[in-house]
């Protein structure tokens, strides 16, 4: 697709979940799949995330909680790793944990943070590594 909108909702969504993310999620769609890629890509990306009205740390809390709320804990891991490219911190997410707990339920809440906590021991160990081999 070529349309602006298209274009748009590729570089934000490159610069929420990264480039490494968009390129895995090109390399593996198929014909079957494309179409959804690019409903994506323009509606939820081009549409709603690229809009101004709020941050993308804001958009990013708010992603979260309703994943969580839902209980979508794969779509949750994703974006709380893109919170370190949204200005969205640990301390929000907790928050916004909190939120989902006394809105969503305690078990969808308990069930999030756990997926929380397992992407933030992935990301410290990386971090880890990566100063490992810097030094």
């Amino acid at each position: 697709m070529n349309n602006n909108r298209f274009q748009q909702g590729r570089e934000t969504r490159k610069s929420v979940l990264g480039e490494a993310h968009v390129a895995r999620a090109d390399a593996n769609s198929t014909e079957f799949d494309q179409p959804f890629q690019e409903l994506i890509t323009e509606s939820a990306w081009g549409t709603v995330w690229s809009r101004d009205n709020w941050t993308k740390r804001e958009r990013s809390m708010v992603t979260i909680a309703l994943l969580a709320g839902l209980g979508h804990l794969d779509e949750v891991a994703m974006h709380v790793r893109a919170a370190v490219n949204t200005g969205a911190t640990r301390d929000d997410i907790r928050e916004a944990m909190l939120h989902v707990a006394i809105y969503a339920g305690v078990p969808a809440a308990n069930s999030a943070i756990k997926v929380a906590k397992t992407v933030f021991a992935e990301l410290d160990r990386e971090d880890t590594e990566n100063k490992r081999e810097k030094s």
